[in-house]
C-alpha cells in the first residue's frame, strides 16, 4: 500500500502566523513563518508577514526596510502599501505614509482599513474634510470598529464640528456599548468642550454598566474636580489609582487631587495627551481667556533688545511652543531664527502653518535642553514651568544652552493663597503647578542666572477672575 506524507497548506500556515502575531506569540510565529518560507517561494504574503512580525517586536526600521524591498518587487499589492503606510505613520513620516495609504485605497477601493489609515493621516496633515470623507466610508463599511469610529470623531473635531464628533461617538457607543475606548473618548471630548456636567454623566453611565478602567475613573475625577465636587473626585481618583497604579496620566491627576504626594513634574505622556486633544481649540480658548503672555514677552523684548549689543539677538529656542503663539508675537523682532519644541504633534502642525519657525521638534523640553549645541541668544518658556514643580533641573539645563549675555523669559502661575509661608511650589487640582516668587528667584540664581526682572503678571482670566502669575527675565552673565 502506498503512503503519502501530508503536505502543509501555505494558506493555513499564513493564517496561523497572523493569529500568533495577534496573540503576542512572536517566537512561535517566527518558527511557523520559517516553515512557510521553506514551503513557498518568497512573495508578497511572506514579506507582509515578516514585516508584521518585525512591527509587533517593535523593530520599526527593520519592518520599513523589508517593506521597501517588498513594495519595489510588488508595487500593486494593496496590503503591502497599507502596511508600509502604517509603519511610516508610526515613524512620523506622515506625507510618505499618506501617499502609500492613498495608493492602497486606489488598488483596493473596498478596503476599509486602508481608508481608515488614510483618514487618520489626513487629520494629522491638517486636512480634516478629506479625513472625514475617508473615515465616513471606513465606518460605513465596519460600523462596529471602535478604532474607525474614534478616528472619525477626531477628524470631525479637528474640522471644528465637535457636536458632530460627540454624536459619532454616541452612535458608536450605542452599537458597541462595552468598548471602553469609545466611552473614554466621549468623556474626553466633553471635557475638552468644557462641558464638565456632560463628561460626568458619560463617565457615570459607563461606571454603572460595570466598566472598570483606570482612565475612565481618572476622567470622572477630573470632571468632578472641575465641577467643584472635590471629595467625590478624590474617591474617583482613588479608584483610578487602584486600577492603573503605574499609569502616568492617572498618577498625575491623582496627585493633583491631593490623594498622592505631588510629583515634581507632569509626566510627558500626560502633557502630550492633554495638548494633542486641545490643539484644535487651543488658540480660540486662550484668546477667550484673555491670555496675555505672548504680548508681554514681546513688550519685554522691545524694551530690552538688543540686550547683547548686537543687531541679531538670536537664535531663539521656544520651549513648549504649542501652536506658535509666542513665535508669532516675536518673529519680526531681531531674535531669529526661531526653533520650537513641543510634545504634541498636532500643536506642532499648527505652529508650522504659521511659517515663523526655522525648526520645529517633537520632544521633551528637558531632552532638548540636555543637548550640547547650539547655544541660543534667547530662550522663551511661556506656560512651561506650570508643568514642573521643581524648577532647578530645567533652569540649570537652560542656562547651559545660553551663550554669554543671553536671556531667558519665563512665565508661571503663582499660588492663590493667603498662607503666610506657602510651599515653594504647589500642584493644583487642574494638574498645573504654581510657584512662589521667592522660589523662582532662588531656583534661577541657583542655576547661575542673574535675575534682571521678576514680578507679578496676570496670566489669563478664568470665570472673569484673574489667574495670578509671575514673569521673569533671567540673564546669563
Amino acid at each position: 500500500m502506498d503512503t503519502f506524507a501530508a503536505q502543509p497548506d501555505p494558506d493555513i500556515l499564513g493564517r496561523r502566523v497572523r493569529e500568533m502575531i495577534d496573540a503576542g506569540k512572536l517566537n512561535a510565529a517566527r518558527a511557523v513563518l520559517a516553515a512557510l518560507g521553506r514551503l513557498a517561494p518568497p512573495g508578497p504574503t511572506t514579506a507582509e508577514l515578516s514585516a508584521r512580525l518585525a512591527l509587533a517586536a517593535g523593530q520599526l526600521d527593520r519592518a520599513a526596510a523589508e517593506l521597501d524591498l517588498a513594495v519595489a518587487a510588488a508595487p500593486t499589492h494593496a496590503g503591502l502599501r497599507r502596511l508600509r503606510a502604517d509603519v511610516r505613520h508610526r515613524r512620523g513620516e506622515h506625507v510618505p505614509a499618506a501617499i502609500d495609504a492613498a495608493e492602497a485605497v486606489a488598488l483596493d477601493p473596498h478596503d476599509a482599513s486602508g481608508k481608515a489609515i488614510l483618514g487618520v493621516l489626513m487629520t494629522e496633515l491638517g486636512r480634516p474634510a478629506d479625513a472625514v470623507a475617508c473615515l465616513t466610508e471606513a465606518v460605513g463599511a465596519e460600523p462596529a470598529n471602535p478604532a474607525f469610529v474614534e478616528a472619525l470623531a477626531a477628524a470631525q473635531a479637528a474640522g471644528g464640528d465637535t457636536d458632530r464628533a460627540s454624536a459619532t461617538l454616541a452612535a458608536g457607543i450605542a452599537r458597541v456599548p462595552g468598548r471602553v475606548e469609545l466611552r473614554n473618548a466621549a468623556v474626553l471630548m466633553a471635557i475638552r468642550r468644557r462641558d464638565f456636567a456632560a463628561a460626568h454623566s458619560l463617565a457615570e453611565a459607563a461606571r454603572r454598566i460595570g466598566v472598570a478602567d483606570a482612565c475612565l475613573f481618572g476622567l470622572l475625577g477630573h470632571s468632578l474636580s472641575c465641577l467643584g465636587r472635590h471629595e467625590e473626585a478624590t474617591e474617583a481618583y482613588d479608584s483610578a489609582l487602584k486600577l492603573g497604579p503605574h499609569d502616568p496620566y492617572v498618577r498625575h491627576l491623582v496627585a493633583a487631587s491631593g490623594a498622592l504626594p505631588g510629583a515634581d513634574r507632569a509626566p510627558s505622556p500626560y502633557v502630550r495627551a492633554v495638548f494633542e486633544g486641545y490643539a484644535d481649540r487651543f488658540e480660540q480658548h486662550l484668546v477667550a481667556l484673555g491670555y496675555r503672555i505672548p504680548g508681554r514677552f514681546r513688550a519685554v523684548l522691545q524694551r530690552l533688545a538688543p540686550w547683547t549689543g548686537r543687531e541679531d539677538c538670536g537664535p531663539t529656542l521656544d520651549l513648549g511652543c504649542g501652536t506658535g503663539l509666542v513665535g508669532l508675537a516675536v518673529h519680526d523682532l531681531p531674535v531669529g531664527p526661531l526653533h520650537g519644541v513641543d510634545l504634541a504633534p498636532r500643536m506642532l502642525a499648527r505652529a508650522a502653518a504659521k511659517g515663523v519657525y526655522a525648526e520645529l521638534r517633537e520632544a521633551d523640553v528637558l531632552t532638548v535642553l540636555a543637548e550640547p549645541a547650539p547655544l541660543y541668544g534667547l530662550i522663551l518658556a511661556a506656560d512651561v514651568l506650570c508643568y514642573f514643580g521643581t524648577l532647578e533641573p530645567l533652569l540649570t539645563a537652560a542656562h547651559a544652552r545660553l551663550r554669554a549675555g543671553g536671556l531667558m523669559l519665563v512665565s508661571t502661575e503663582s499660588p492663590a493663597t493667603d498662607d503666610t509661608a506657602p510651599p515653594p511650589w504647589r500642584l493644583g487640582r487642574q494638574g498645573r503647578y504654581a510657584h512662589t516668587e521667592a522660589y523662582l528667584r532662588a531656583a534661577a540664581e541657583a542655576a547661575g542666572f542673574t535675575v534682571r526682572e521678576l514680578g507679578p503678571e496676570v496670566q489669563r482670566f478664568e470665570n472673569d477672575i484673574p489667574v495670578p502669575g509671575l514673569l521673569a527675565v533671567l540673564a546669563r552673565s
